[in-house]
């Protein structure tokens, strides 16, 4: 059992429950075995830490091999089950990091915008979310956070840290639909589409 991964996930559980009331629905949705993507929009630092904590089984994610260069703090984040990446370049080794968590039976958690969006708006996706899919041939779980760049009016009640995930696209609507260049970017863009469906289901229960 990786201990500190576990630590920082009940840790994170409560203070997001206690201290930000976060509300989170959807859970059911995540397959019971098997490895799995979960995709969720990003638009703050603690997303990997909320995602992770609240989806029902374990996940790995991506961060940017620079973390890793502190062989302290490197060490904290691996065990916490953070995997490196070159940001800007096709990342071989990223990939093979990625298929062998989830080959395991694990979930990996990508963000398809590829880095934090600054306004409402969703950015541009980046195609890594399909490829990685077609290759594991896996489902992928989309969701939608929000309020993670706004705690502090979430602490006093002027806003409500929610995650809402959804239902996911399953292994055999990947395979059709993903089998070149132009298959990875209408797969991309269906994830989004169905992270903007989360997004408005969410803002409209307000």
């Amino acid at each position: 059992m990786k201990i500190l991964y576990y630590s920082g996930w009940s840790l994170t559980r409560l203070v997001s429950k206690i201290v930000f009331r976060i509300k989170v629905s959807g859970r059911e949705h995540f397959p019971k075995s098997g490895g799995f993507i979960l995709a969720t929009n990003h638009r703050s630092y603690f997303d990997p830490l909320l995602v992770g904590s609240w989806a029902p089984r374990q996940v790995y994610f991506l961060a940017k091999q620079e973390l890793f260069k502190n062989k302290f703090f490197g060490r904290i984040i691996t065990a916490t089950n953070a995997l490196p990446v070159r940001r800007g370049t096709i990342d071989r080794n990223a990939l093979k990091l990625c298929l062998d968590a989830i080959d395991g039976g694990d979930g990996l958690t990508i963000f398809p915008e590829g880095t934090r969006a600054k306004g409402a708006d969703f950015l541009e996706p980046k195609p890594g979310v399909a490829m990685i899919a077609t290759q594991a041939k896996v489902p992928i779980v989309p969701g939608y956070v929000h309020g993670s760049n706004r705690l502090k009016d979430c602490f006093w009640g002027r806003d409500r840290l929610r995650i809402r995930f959804g239902k996911p696209i399953l292994p055999e609507d990947i395979e059709s639909s993903a089998v070149d260049k132009e298959g990875y970017i209408k797969l991309t863009q269906l994830v989004m589409e169905r992270i903007e469906e989360l997004k408005q289901q969410t803002l409209g229960a307000q």
